[in-house]
């Protein structure tokens, strides 16, 4: 038992020395199991003989300052009590059937059907989840465990990459016999799933586990209708299978960014992709969504040219939009939906610059102000989409576009830390140099500034307002 975890299990103790109250699930597992699987916060869960809001109210009572208490489950009648700093978390649920040995036959396997005491005791093990953790094994812990919750079948699936575990034949066919009760399970539930598993190093994995259940079919078909889609002779992938090499090498980018970017911007990256995003995801997540969702509208674009050739014209404009959908109905925050639409939407777009080099500072401007604010992100992505399109010519291409991806991280990274630069004139003040009213002209014109700034046309805000009024005088 960690040191964290131990504090937290005192604390549990002696604001529960009344009652009757037991350790379940994860802490347990991970003991047995001689590791622990979990990072960031702590997570304890305790069956409570008795009431949970008491149990968790008297638990934040005894607790440091600034410790919070709400509501999980309505269903389970579960409560959660969270430390100020965030650092632990522990879920008081009531005992669910009239014993304890019910309870935990009733859970979904039988390496998290093990209890122990809160007090201290022996283990409590009704469905051999100890034997089951020595064998590495992934059993039901009751032939109905998928049934009476169809959102196991992905749990199963997230358990089994966490773990390393092998999964039991009869549990797999159990759990392929029930995905299709995930169509009613709420999107905020699979959704947290879905991130456990993107974030997990055995991502790709875990999303093959999904389609051979049978889930994937129930919450991500999108995913499930590039199976088969043949791409163009530069592809050696169908795009299903490219999606997920895309998502391995956004993975293994991350895990070891110096390995393509030296230092210092390996370690830019590193810092980068470990920020908090939105729903409680880094920013690396995020770009797994991107890696996932990012050639999504594949299906409904392909075309065939009267010449043989296959594309896939407005695919990353109708994919941006998909994206939202599938995020929307998992219930994700607005903040994700833009993040993953905007690096769908833009991970073309140094490919296409490929072919222009060298670069002149007009597109390394438009690059930047159009990705804003994802031009860190959509670089990473691009780099991982190009590093998986291993068709015709590909080294050639792989070496070009990878030494692209270079030069535009090397400013993505410093436009990020510094942002655009402070404009030269403000807009009120140009109109009324300029005598025009604010508008989409107005807007036009300091956009066009803008970029002379960043080019080095203009610097200060007399050249500003000359560069305006030779663009107004072209117009006339």
């Amino acid at each position: 038992m960690s040191v964290a975890e131990s504090q937290a299990v005192e604390l549990a103790r002696s604001a529960l020395a009344d009652r009757s109250a037991w350790l379940v699930g994860g802490a347990i597992r991970d003991r047995l199991a001689g590791g622990d699987d979990r990072s960031g916060t702590l997570d304890l869960d305790l069956i409570i003989a008795g009431d949970a809001e008491r149990a968790a109210r008297d638990i934040r009572a005894a607790a440091p300052a600034g410790a919070a208490v709400f509501a999980l489950s309505e269903q389970f009648g579960a409560w959660r009590v969270c430390s100020a700093g965030g650092d632990w978390q522990i879920d008081c649920t009531p005992l669910q059937g009239a014993t304890l040995d019910d309870d935990l036959r009733a859970r979904d396997l039988t390496v998290n059907a093990i209890a122990q005491p809160l007090a201290g005791g022996e283990l409590i093990d009704p469905t051999g989840g100890a034997d089951d953790l020595q064998r590495g094994l992934l059993r039901m812990a009751a032939p109905q465990a998928f049934a009476d919750d169809p959102l196991r079948c992905v749990r199963l699936a997230r358990f089994a990459i966490q773990l390393g575990f092998e999964i039991e034949a009869a549990t797999l066919a159990a759990a392929q016999a029930e995905p299709g009760g995930l169509s009613e399970v709420a999107g905020e539930r699979i959704f947290a799933e879905l991130n456990l598993i993107l974030t997990s190093p055995q991502a790709v994995s875990g999303i093959r586990l999904l389609d051979e259940i049978g889930a994937s079919a129930v919450i991500l078909p999108e995913l499930l209708e590039l199976q088969g889609v043949e791409q163009t002779a530069y592809h050696h992938l169908d795009a299903y299978e490219h999606t997920l090499e895309v998502l391995q090498f956004s993975i293994d980018l991350e895990a070891d960014p110096g390995a393509l970017f030296g230092e210092p911007g390996g370690a830019a990256v590193a810092a980068l992709l470990a920020e908090p995003l939105a729903d409680g995801l880094s920013r690396g997540v995020g770009l797994r969504w991107g890696a996932l969702l990012h050639d999504i509208a594949k299906p409904q674009t392909r075309a065939q040219f009267d010449d043989g050739r296959v594309g896939f014209p407005g695919h990353a404009v109708e994919g941006a939009e998909q994206a939202r959908v599938v995020l929307r109905r998992l219930k994700a925050s607005e903040r994700l939906k833009a993040h993953v639409s905007k690096l769908t939407l833009e991970h073309l777009r140094l490919g296409f610059l490929v072919h222009e080099q060298p670069l002149t500072p007009e597109a390394f401007y438009l690059y930047l102000s159009s990705c804003e604010p994802v031009e860190v992100d959509v670089t990473l992505l691009s780099l991982a989409d190009r590093l998986a399109t291993r068709g015709r010519k590909a080294e050639q291409a792989i070496v070009a576009h990878q030494q692209l991806a270079l030069e535009l991280l090397a400013e993505a990274l410093r436009w990020r830390e510094q942002g655009p630069p402070e404009p030269l004139i403000r807009g009120d003040r140009l109109a009324s140099e300029l005598g025009i009213e604010p508008g989409p002209l107005l807007g036009e014109l300091l956009a066009a500034i803008a970029e002379a700034q960043y080019c080095g046309a203009v610097a200060d805000e007399a050249a500003a307002v000359e560069l305006a009024r030779s663009l107004l005088a072209s117009r006339s």
